[in-house]
């Protein structure tokens, strides 16, 4: 199966570059498909939106969001 390459640090933007310091305050690394989305900045862009929108919901308690976000991950088959 053909993988996309994600776009490395040297590469990255000055948009791409903050989306990373970002991503690696909060994971400490830069996972894959945030580097694979990076060829788009309007995509990236919506993507850091709705997860920060995602992340700032507060009419369902924390606790539930997360299994929510296990179990669509486990539906679609993602790998992390």
């Amino acid at each position: 199966m053909a993988r996309v390459k994600g776009v490395s640090d040297e590469h990255a933007g000055w948009l791409t570059r903050a989306v990373y310091a970002a991503s690696r305050r909060r994971l400490r690394r830069v996972p894959g498909p945030v580097r694979v989305t990076a060829h788009n900045g309007w995509v990236l862009t919506a993507m850091c939106g709705f997860e920060m929108g995602f992340e700032r919901a507060h009419h369902v308690e924390e606790r539930l969001k997360v299994l929510a976000e296990i179990r669509a991950a486990t539906m679609v088959g993602c790998p992390f």
